[in-house]
């Protein structure tokens, strides 16, 4: 009997070969036309139907959606080989080495006492391996919010933080003063920067409560798009639109599905 570790090589090996079948000439015209930057979009919509599988819980749909996501790292590393840049075994022995190096603690003699000892040494390893900044490596392409809460946790590594989450409340009214302070002037620029400084301040907090600042905004808009279903599903029910419906008649019924989730009782 195969070993689970022989299936993964053969099940990687062959979706390997389907790759390189579909971009010979005898394969897929799609696929053929296809570069690195035609396919990063996808790229990306894979990595998010990842995550959102592993939110939800979902088990055989996270199976479902690594795959996909193997695809496309397959497919970008052939692309990359057809081109002579490197390969996809170029991409693994990277990573690989890459691990044990700024693993010390567990591939070598390196002594640590604590996760922020790990942490730590892992920011100094990858300054060692030529970094001159701790902010460089942040992809520009991440969500805003998760954007700046990784800004935040390389400043803490280094000990640059608040000290309390007394001290993060009072940046969030100071940075909300400010905004309202811009906003009395009208002045287009500074709103657009402070409101920025109030949100960088609210996810700073997110950080203190240990929340993750993108799902719990993405909560809050799936949250929203259910009440505002329910407004539609209630308006028609009445053979009424939107459009017609009158902003009390909307919030009536805003309050009565807030009402009902409060209360748990099914409407």
């Amino acid at each position: 009997m195969m070993s689970r570790n022989n299936q993964v090589i053969e099940q990687f090996k062959r979706l390997i070969s389907i790759v390189k079948t579909l971009r010979s000439p005898s394969g897929c015209e799609w696929d053929r036309a296809q570069d690195s930057e035609s396919l990063s979009p996808y790229f990306l919509e894979e990595a998010y139907e990842v995550i959102e599988a592993i939110h939800e819980n979902d088990r055989d749909k996270l199976m479902e959606e690594l795959g996909d996501l193997m695809l496309h790292i397959v497919f970008q590393g052939d692309l990359a080989e057809e081109n002579s840049q490197f390969t996809l075994a170029d991409s693994l022995k990277n990573i690989c080495d890459k691990l044990e190096r700024r693993h010390p603690h567990v591939f070598g003699d390196t002594r640590v006492e604590s996760v922020s000892d790990i942490k730590h040494n892992w920011e100094e390893i990858k300054l060692k391996e030529g970094r001159k900044s701790l902010m460089e490596g942040l992809p520009k392409t991440l969500p805003a919010l998760l954007l700046a809460r990784r800004i935040q946790e390389r400043a803490s590594q280094v000990g640059f933080d608040w000290d309390k989450i007394d001290s993060v409340w009072d940046k969030v009214h100071e940075e909300l003063d400010e905004l309202k302070e811009a906003i009395q002037h009208s002045d287009k620029d500074t709103i657009t920067m402070e409101f920025g400084d109030l949100l960088f301040s609210l996810v700073n907090l997110s950080r203190f409560l240990d929340i993750n600042p993108e799902q719990a905004l993405k909560a809050t808009s799936s949250k929203f798009v259910q009440r505002f279903q329910y407004i539609e599903d209630r308006l028609r029910a009445k053979k009424q639109s939107l459009q017609n419906a009158s902003l009390e008649e909307m919030d009536t019924l805003w309050n009565e599905i807030r009402h009902a989730e409060k209360s748990s009782d099914p409407l």
